[in-house]
């Protein structure tokens, strides 16, 4: 790795591309809406949806946008080999503003950066380690005062350059290539409309994880609950014995609930109930929440631990429903996925580090779906946040593995039987 980052020259020019089509299309407003009943749940969506399907188009590839706002892709194969896919999403989480973001790019001297828009958001390697990894690289933020959209804006834009890397190499032997950007994944209805069968891929890759090197195979299962707090209304100045107070019942059930299962008080392999949305009045209070956890059996017990919560409060109506599950099961059906995917990372001078996604992607209901579909680094960092960062060699390095994923795919389907991704040949 050179003092800037990058592990080839193909890996820099890749992320020369990726940086330029991240600050364009970060300026795109596309913040879902997790209550609008449309498909996309937010018109501004497909505002980024049509520039990629031109630029999908500017490229050769035949593409088209579909009435629920996913943009299909083919790139057609130059050679005998299995169709792949590749996958990410246009939106931007709902819990940070992503209107008027001005991304910002500058090379990091070490230590807190404050971000111009507002000091009081600071790039901190205390805070966040993974930083003090990236002392003289080129980084991308906003200006702190929204976040930036590379989660998964970054994924797209990684997806692109490496398409059109592609189209200009025409020398590079890859079976068809499947390309779909998808809605909504932020408010967890990315794949609802996602023609599973016309994609026509054997497996697909999501470009929707965070630090070089990540190869994920494994999500949380996830549950969401809303729980309706119905109080008693009269005039506050005659409301002894008579006033029942929505506001205070919802109180005290989020109090109730255990501090220690919560998202700022768990890691690895520990799920938690989090508190994200209360609404409401003194007579109707909706308290929203996500349950997550890696095993089945521990989501239930969560789900109950709200049931049971709520009933001892009292004058309450839970209703939970399910978003997505693990696709750890899935993925172990056919290894080859992931097997070939670690190997594109090494072809791209690192080495795959292997974690579980403490979130949900589009591939975690894929996988379900019956599309086996692995989760790949973008290089992004302290998502969600008006923190949010990426590093543009990172972003090179997930174009690279894109690139040389292609190709294994290829190699595989020409390698005797029982051969490792290691042995498919030479670069």
């Amino acid at each position: 790795m050179d003092a800037n980052g990058y592990r080839s020259d193909l890996a820099r020019a890749l992320g020369a591309d990726a940086r330029e089509r991240l600050v364009r299309y970060a300026q795109v407003w596309t913040t879902s809406h997790p209550d609008s009943p449309s498909a996309p749940s937010t018109e501004r969506q497909l505002d980024l949806s049509r520039m990629l399907l031109d630029e999908l188009k500017g490229l050769g590839l035949d593409a088209e946008l579909s009435d629920a706002g996913i943009v299909y892709g083919t790139l057609p194969g130059n050679t005998d080999a299995p169709t792949i896919g590749l996958v990410a999403h246009v939106d931007t989480s709902p819990d940070v503003s992503g209107e008027n973001v001005k991304p910002q790019v500058f090379r990091y001297e070490g230590g807190p950066h404050a971000l111009p828009g507002d000091p009081s958001q600071v790039l901190d390697p205390d805070e966040w380690p993974e930083l003090g990894n990236h002392v003289g690289h080129e980084l991308i933020s906003s200006d702190g005062t929204t976040l930036l959209g590379a989660a998964d804006k970054a994924g797209v834009a990684e997806i692109m350059a490496a398409v059109a890397y592609l189209v200009r190499n025409p020398d590079v032997p890859h079976g068809s290539v499947k390309i779909a950007f998808t809605p909504d994944e932020e408010v967890g209805r990315g794949v609802d409309n996602f023609d599973v069968d016309g994609f026509g891929a054997e497996v697909a890759y999501t470009l929707d994880g965070s630090t070089a090197g990540q190869i994920q195979d494994e999500t949380f299962s996830a549950l969401e609950a809303r729980v309706r707090f119905r109080g008693r209304a009269v005039h506050p100045g005659y409301a002894k014995d008579i006033l029942v107070n929505a506001i205070r019942l919802a109180a005290d059930f989020v109090a109730a609930l255990p501090r220690d299962v919560s998202p700022e008080r768990t890691d690895e392999r520990d799920g938690f109930i989090h508190p994200t949305r209360i609404d409401g009045d003194a007579e109707n209070v909706e308290v929203r929440m996500i349950l997550r956890e890696f095993d089945e059996e521990k989501l239930e017990g969560h789900a109950e631990l709200v049931r049971a919560t709520a009933e001892k409060i009292g004058g309450a109506e839970v209703e939970i429903r399910r978003q997505y599950r693990n696709m750890k099961g899935y993925l172990d059906a056919v290894p080859r996925a992931v097997e070939l995917a670690d190997e594109a990372v090494r072809r791209a001078g690192l080495e795959p580090i292997r974690s579980p996604v403490r979130g949900g992607t589009d591939g975690s209901r894929l996988s379900e779906f019956g599309l086996p579909t692995p989760n790949i680094f973008t290089g992004g960092q302290q998502y969600h946040s008006q923190r949010e960062w990426v590093c543009v060699a990172d972003m090179g390095a997930a174009a690279e593995t894109i690139v040389h994923l292609a190709r294994l795919w290829t190699e595989r389907a020409k390698a005797p039987e029982g051969a490792s991704a290691s042995q498919f040949g030479s670069e």
